[in-house]
């Protein structure tokens, strides 16, 4: 789709990824390898791969997890994002099958991690609770630094 008459020479939505006369690309024009994964993804802030413009040239700087704890907590991180940015194109697109299949998967991969962590660390939110005791209040939470202060 091409705007007549603008000031550029160039196609606008072709810039934002968007192109209607392919045929193997989805309802909203986004081909089926339009996503990044989602590490890459919570890295960058957004799982769209032509949607990424580093500022001035500058790029992101990969996270180094120190042990095994974090490194779940990290992915779980990325799973989450990856969720909630799916869940905002989906929110305007219900339609787009494609996508909402990814957001299913990323969905069960980060209950699973949840389950995990909350099996091998403790609870991550209340609905997490197992045992039998209260778990919650207990510390360390998963913010503080193991081996440090009780308190944040």
């Amino acid at each position: 789709m091409l705007f007549e008459n603008n000031d550029y020479d160039f196609d606008v939505l072709s810039l934002a990824g968007f192109s209607f006369s392919e045929p193997e690309q989805n309802y909203f024009g986004f081909q089926d390898d339009a996503l990044v994964n989602s590490k890459e993804g919570f890295l960058r802030g957004n799982m769209w791969k032509n949607e990424y413009e580093p500022y001035k040239g500058m790029t992101y700087m990969p996270l180094r997890p120190t042990c095994e704890r974090e490194a779940l907590l990290y992915q779980i991180m990325e799973k989450d994002f990856a969720v909630n940015d799916l869940n905002l194109y989906l929110d305007l697109h219900p339609e787009d099958q494609k996508i909402y299949e990814k957001f299913k998967q990323y969905t069960k991969e980060c209950i699973e991690l949840k389950d995990q962590y909350a099996k091998q660390y403790g609870p991550l939110s209340l609905d997490q609770t197992s045992g039998g005791s209260y778990e919650w209040m207990k510390n360390p939470w998963p913010w503080d630094k193991s081996g440090g202060s009780m308190y944040v």
